[in-house]
């Protein structure tokens, strides 16, 4: 079972904006070549990374999320540390960069 949470504009308030510790928020489209790349890496860090909550919007589902982040290319991920956006990733990036990123507000 997926670790990673699917975000709607019901549950980002608590999930998000509420939560204590570090959250990444991926915001993807199914048609999105990159984010099919991305997807994988981000379960696999929900694995490795337990102190960090791994989550996704689908900007074609919840385009009010989308519209209020002003995502304009995706994949674009967001950093939230206690409901603060601490740090935005836009494109691919390697496992590795994207572990050691999050890392830093760990």
């Amino acid at each position: 079972m997926s670790k990673v949470l699917h975000l709607n504009e019901n549950n980002f308030k608590a999930e998000v904006l509420e939560a204590n510790g570090v959250v990444l928020v991926d915001f993807w489209a199914a048609w999105c070549g990159p984010c099919k790349m991305l997807g994988p890496i981000i379960e696999q860090l929900s694995e490795e990374m337990p102190n960090v909550k791994f989550a996704k919007v689908n900007v074609d589902e919840v385009e009010s999320l989308a519209a209020r982040y002003g995502i304009r290319s995706i994949p674009t991920m967001y950093i939230f540390k206690n409901g603060e956006i601490v740090d935005k990733l836009i494109g691919l990036l390697p496992k590795e960069a994207l572990k050691n990123k999050l890392a830093q507000y760990l």
